[in-house]
């Protein structure tokens, strides 16, 4: 039998077969299956699609079975893939996450001083500031927290980053006061860049720097629990943080 909803579904989003293959990274002739067979997919290619079409999966694939272990597939389903290190992430792909959100762009970091060395990224952000909430999470440069992660990492300057990275925000800080910028003091366990509704996570590993540590790369999906589960720490984070001030900023001469 036929799946006419998910038929009716792509029509309304005016996705072909061959564009919604590509989305899911699937062959072109498992999507027919699914339509013109009523083959059902796995569980992480139900949300997948779902997210694709904007619907709920169970309005696709009806499923009572869809109990804690439904909800394990769903968090797996969430995790587009890992990266072993960050370095090994493409070059663009934080750009690109940030170049499709339209409503939110967070990023929670110590330092971040890759991004903050980035023009481009600099210009996304004035681009965007009139329609999307950026808020920009710096560690305090003077908190213990910020201290002790330059000593795991086995140096004595994260402080002195964050400075500098914030020398190289305060143009922009100038030019688009619309875009937040905050210190906090929060112990991390990992750095967070979100836009929308995906996210690059950058686990923090005792003893390396963050360049060498894995990155998750999620998309989040309706019920799904561990994208939310980061999204909140940027939220309580950033209540809890404090603005930037003049004293922030590395004193000339």
């Amino acid at each position: 039998m036929s799946n006419e909803q998910l038929r009716t579904a792509m029509l309304a989003r005016g996705l072909t077969v061959r564009d919604l293959a590509e989305r899911l990274k699937v062959d072109p002739k498992t999507v027919e299956r699914w339509i013109t067979q009523g083959k059902t997919p796995y569980r992480r290619h139900q949300y997948a699609t779902a997210v694709e079409l904007g619907v709920d999966a169970a309005l696709l694939w009806p499923d009572d079975s869809r109990t804690v272990a439904g909800a394990a597939d769903l968090s797996k389903a969430e995790i587009v893939t890992v990266y072993p290190h960050r370095h090994v992430v493409p070059k663009d792909l934080w750009r690109e996450i940030y170049g499709r959100a339209e409503r939110h762009l967070d990023a929670l970091v110590y330092a971040g001083g890759f991004l903050s060395e980035d023009p481009l990224f600099f210009a996304m952000l004035g681009e965007k500031a009139g329609t999307a909430q950026i808020r920009m999470l710096l560690g305090d440069p003077d908190c213990p927290a910020v201290t002790q992660r330059g000593i795991d990492e086995g140096h004595m300057i994260m402080g002195p980053k964050i400075r500098n990275a914030l020398v190289h925000y305060r143009p922009l800080m100038s030019s688009h006061p619309q875009i937040g910028f905050r210190l906090h003091n929060a112990t991390l366990y990992n750095s967070i860049y979100r836009g929308d509704d995906e996210m690059l996570v950058n686990t923090h590993v005792y003893g390396i720097g963050a360049y060498l540590a894995p990155v998750l790369h999620l998309r989040r999906l309706p019920g799904g629990g561990l994208f939310d589960t980061y999204a909140q720490s940027i939220e309580q984070t950033w209540s809890r943080a404090r603005p930037v001030a003049e004293d922030d900023f590395p004193k000339a001469g």
